[in-house]
């Protein structure tokens, strides 16, 4: 029962603030580093942002810079989006995904990632 599930999507209108939340059950005590990645209709998925196990190495997309803020709390096993300024243009479905044993680092590719989670729709109205 390895798994990732994310929570906290839902339908906001543009400006406004969506915090995603992915919880994470069955791998304990590892350094990996955790994504998030998003899927609009008839799209491919994109790369968001990512950050290290410890925290010390964060990236962000361009599309989100200056927007989007990612964390972790290692002890509570989850990793968390701040999403801010939203616009219609983040409507996709958001997921999750582990790194394992990236360590000091963090893929910023979804071929770099080991297991994924179901997403959440964001939906962001004009």
């Amino acid at each position: 029962q390895v798994q990732l599930v994310e929570s906290g999507g839902g339908l906001v209108q543009a400006g406004g603030s969506l915090r995603l939340s992915c919880s994470a059950s069955g791998r304990t005590f590892r350094r990996d580093g955790m994504g998030w990645f998003r899927q609009a209709p008839g799209k491919e998925r994109e790369f968001v942002a990512a950050i290290s196990w410890s925290g010390g190495r964060t990236y962000f997309a361009d599309s989100v810079k200056g927007r989007f803020t990612i964390s972790r709390d290692n002890a509570k096993n989850t990793g968390y989006l701040q999403m801010n300024s939203l616009k219609p243009e983040d409507t996709a479905v958001y997921y999750c995904a582990a790194d394992f044993g990236s360590n000091y680092d963090v893929s910023r590719s979804a071929p770099g990632y080991d297991l994924w989670g179901q997403g959440t729709q964001v939906t962001v109205s004009s």
